[in-house]
């Protein structure tokens, strides 16, 4: 345990409030940081909101120093969908810039993650860590065994990230069977440099820590990247296989789930 533990809670948004003071969060990072925008970002009261909201869960990381009442006390965000939420008419987000077809006909059960973002104050201390913890919970309450998401590289200069994409595409390329495809027209190829010149030194410096996590818990990667202009990100879908990941994590992970954490 560290010290910075007993400041946090974490638990899942329980009203408009809760939901609010995520999506406060989500305006600092990816609109504020980021200059992402979209049709429902509410400028005027920095909310960064969209269509999927209402249906999803929102996993807060709560610094209980800060007000509530100004809407600035969650520092930290993991959205999720569990795929038998949706009716038959609904997408998950992720189906606006790839194809999901494996992955739904895979018959199995699915967790989309999006919208994680931790407030600068708190990155590179326990706050990533503890929302993992959380997160293994919720996974294993409800028996996902696949879970997916966008995760993004800053900017849209796909040839400045021809290492970080080639790397992946080579190295962490999903399965065909669980295999995700960028659709057009946003897609990028990302095997775009021979593997001889592929520097994976390079190419892990340019690769965000998200994506790295899910690297290091057997995370893979779907085929082409999507260039998503609004949000001023380069997308690729990463898809984790909660039956393939290390023991070493499951074990993690269950003890941890079994003391309650």
């Amino acid at each position: 345990m560290t010290t910075e533990e007993p400041a946090f809670d974490l638990r899942l948004a329980r009203d408009a409030r809760d939901l609010k003071a995520a999506q406060r969060l989500r305006y600092e990072v990816f609109v504020g940081e980021m200059g992402s925008d979209g049709p429902l970002v509410d400028h005027a009261a920095r909310l960064e909101r969209d269509e999927f909201d209402d249906i999803c869960d929102h996993l807060l990381l709560i610094d209980r120093g800060r007000d509530p009442a100004a809407l600035d006390d969650v520092v930290g965000v993991y959205r999720l969908l569990p795929g038998d939420r949706l009716s038959a008419r609904q997408r998950f987000y992720s189906e606006g810039e790839f194809d999901l077809s494996a992955l739904r006909g895979s018959g199995r059960r699915l967790l989309e993650l999006g919208r994680s973002c931790v407030h600068p104050a708190h990155r590179g201390g326990a706050a990533m860590m503890l929302m993992w913890n959380r997160l293994a919970d919720y996974v294993l309450d409800r028996e996902i065994e696949l879970m997916f998401g966008t995760a993004s590289f800053p900017g849209t200069d796909v040839a400045a990230l021809a290492q970080p994409l080639s790397y992946l595409w080579q190295n962490h390329l999903a399965p065909e069977g669980l295999r995700a495809h960028a659709l057009p027209p946003g897609r990028a190829e990302m095997n775009v440099l021979p593997a001889g010149q592929v520097d994976r030194r390079a190419a892990m410096q340019a690769t965000p820590a998200l994506i790295k996590a899910y690297l290091r818990l057997g995370g893979f990667v779907g085929d082409g990247a999507f260039v998503d202009q609004a949000f001023n990100t380069t997308d690729v879908l990463l898809v984790m296989d909660t039956e393939r990941m290390s023991m070493k994590h499951r074990d993690f992970y269950i003890r941890r789930h079994g003391e309650g954490a």
